[in-house]
């Protein structure tokens, strides 16, 4: 009676139910799943293929978190001090920038027209440091709204800003220098004053107001502020600026904002606006995280391959119990799907406990880098090379699921020719030696 049910429920390719796989066929897979004694080599090649998977679904996850953090982090701290379409006079300097100011600010979907004066200077202290900078001139009340400098101010304060003699410096470069806020610093522009004897550079110092940190290395340590009339005097800009950001409600309406734009302007102007500026960074993310997912994802194919291997050994080793099930009546549909069950369940396990592993150590990469860092004693990470204060990781919902997904479907794949040449055993020829 149960060997004729076993064949019924094979014969229909359905459990019980109608449930795809039978409680027999559950139960057999189960069996083969648990380690023996005589069958550990065969255990040591499944717990190879379910750290492989694990580990693989792991990495992945992780390194695509990683990515997207620091592709979110960099848009978020280059944006936040950048505007997102600049405006450049064409036919003559900008020296009714108020007046632009506000009609480019009455233009629905900008919050904010930013007037700049910009200028390269060497930055030195009475230590005898030195270094390049960025000298950006700027409204204080203009810099009030730009909230990743005036929220981010790690000593001092904007008062000596607001007041027109004073600076901001990068918490990086103050340390490179050896300042502190109320200290002075000595900025010289080789665009001084022209004289008989040719052209002075222009040196002039200046109290540091106070210290900020906007998070990327790149900009605390090269970027002054400076009041922007104190600017347009020290660069021989008098009455006029360089240039105008526009920071938008939407980064990725630019394209429709451009017309009004323009029409706001009422005359010739060059704008570029912030793909533009960095395509190129942007792009190389892009293609670097795109060749990352598909290396990575070689070390789950390895590890589906383990499985392949792992589960013809036990079809070899279990010829004598397939024969036997096939002359019960089990069909070579519920041969196939046993071994198919075995080899899946590795695969469903593996990719589950790399989902957690991934999640756990995303959740806790800070943790762990500066972890890392205690033990071996140097800096992981270098914010000087990576731009970031700390490390960041940023999982997408969409990217978790295909690779689950993918390593799901390697798996099964890989499962598909074991099964099916356990299937096609011959029972007269498994049972002949035995």
């Amino acid at each position: 009676m149960a060997e004729a049910a076993v064949d019924r429920s094979s014969k229909s390719g359905l459990g019980p139910a109608g449930k795809p796989f039978s409680t027999f066929e559950r139960l057999v897979a189960w069996r083969y799943l648990r380690a023996r004694r005589k069958e550990a080599f065969i255990s040591v090649i499944a717990g190879f293929s379910f750290v492989g998977i694990m580990l693989g679904v792991a990495t992945l996850i992780i390194v695509m978190a990683v990515m997207n953090g620091f592709r979110t982090e960099l848009v978020s701290r280059i944006l936040g001090i950048n505007g997102h379409m600049i405006i450049q006079p064409v036919d003559g300097p900008f020296t009714d920038y108020a007046d632009l100011v506000k009609k480019f600010e009455a233009v629905p979907g900008i919050k904010m027209a930013l007037p700049l004066v910009e200028g390269q200077v060497l930055a030195s202290s009475q230590t005898g440091g030195s270094t390049g900078a960025l000298v950006r001139g700027t409204r204080a009340e203009d810099l009030s709204k730009l909230k990743a400098v005036s929220d981010n101010i790690k000593s001092g304060d904007m008062v000596g800003f607001a007041a027109g003699d004073s600076v901001l410096v990068g918490t990086r470069m103050a340390e490179q220098l050896g300042l502190r806020a109320g200290d002075l610093i000595t900025l010289t522009s080789p665009e001084g004053d022209v004289t008989p004897m040719g052209v002075n550079p222009r040196i002039k110092s200046y109290k540091i107001s106070g210290l900020f940190e906007i998070g990327m290395s790149e900009y605390d340590s090269s970027i002054i502020y400076m009041p922007l009339e104190e600017s347009q005097l020290y660069f021989n800009a008098d009455g006029l600026v360089q240039s105008i950001e526009l920071f938008v409600n939407n980064p990725d309406d630019i394209d429709n904002l451009r017309p009004k734009v323009e029409e706001a302007a009422g005359r010739q102007v060059a704008i570029t606006d912030w793909r533009q500026r960095n395509q190129t960074f942007f792009s190389a993310l892009q293609v670097e995280r795109n060749v990352m997912f598909m290396i990575l994802t070689l070390i789950v194919l390895v590890a589906a391959l383990n499985i392949i291997s792992g589960l013809i050994m036990l079809v070899k080793d279990k010829g004598s119990d397939i024969a036997i099930l096939r002359t019960m009546g089990a069909s070579s549909g519920a041969i196939m799907r046993i071994f198919f069950m075995t080899g899946a369940a590795i695969g469903i396990v593996g990719t589950i406990a790399g989902v957690l592993l991934g999640v756990l150590v995303c959740i806790n990469i800070e943790s762990i880098r500066q972890f890392f860092s205690w033990v071996s004693g140097t800096v992981l990470f270098d914010p000087q090379l990576y731009f970031l204060s700390q490390l960041p990781a940023e999982m997408d919902i969409s990217e978790t699921v295909s690779v689950v997904v993918m390593a799901l479907t390697l798996s099964f794949i890989a499962t598909i020719f074991p099964a099916w040449r356990a299937s096609r055993l011959d029972p007269v020829q498994a049972l002949r030696y035995e």
